[in-house]
């Protein structure tokens, strides 16, 4: 092969992944305006609760429903799992396939334990009377609380479906981009629950 030849491939090669880096950039940006949306949809929800937080309709209000001792192991484990997350990130900057997946089952983990705990409140919460149909603070508690919840469970669809790719392809650039976009994400809610709870919860409860 000459030396022309060998040029060429190269530079070939380094325009091909220049185009892969320029490409992934691209989705990422995008994704941070899917992001903002996101952040729009939420503070409607926000203030709508803040509106109806009062209209208990004669029902019970946050201080009688809300077991922040319960709600707090439910915190800790989605902080935990941003924490495992993290470590993802870190070990596909080490180019270690097997502890990116690692780390994302752990985290998984972590994401489907808040899950497991959100319904069982739900359910309690349904079961005891205090459905979202009470009043209009608890639908507005329901609508809020499950909107992230709903976002949680989609996250976590979405870390299923990549660690099978890891798994399958390897940390290809586009697994790259897409390990980045769903950290945006799953932090983005770790940060909406830190909003939850100090509202809804927190000052609920006092």
């Amino acid at each position: 092969m000459s030396t022309e030849t060998l040029t060429n491939h190269h530079g070939a090669h380094d325009n091909h992944a220049h185009h892969e880096q320029e490409t992934g950039a691209r989705k990422v940006f995008g994704f941070w305006i899917y992001l903002m949306s996101d952040c729009i949809i939420f503070a409607t929800l926000f203030a709508t609760y803040a509106v109806m937080v009062n209209n208990t309709a004669g029902g019970p209000a946050g201080k009688d429903i809300f077991e922040l001792p319960f709600v707090a192991v439910e915190t800790a484990l989605l902080l935990l799992s941003s924490i495992t997350y993290g470590m993802a990130v870190i070990a596909m900057n080490h180019n270690s396939k097997s502890a990116v997946n690692g780390w994302l089952a752990l985290t998984f983990l972590f994401g489907a334990g808040f899950i497991g705990m959100e319904i069982y409140e739900f359910h309690h919460l349904i079961m005891e009377g205090y459905g979202p149909n009470r009043s209009g603070f608890l639908s507005s508690f329901f609508t809020l609380v499950g909107t992230h919840g709903l976002h949680v469970t989609s996250g976590l669809i979405w870390m299923a479906v990549l660690m099978y790719q890891i798994a399958t392809r390897g940390l290809t650039p586009a697994n790259r981009t897409r390990i980045m976009c769903l950290s945006l994400f799953w932090h983005f809610l770790d940060v909406v629950w830190i909003c939850v709870f100090t509202v809804v919860y927190l000052m609920g409860a006092m």
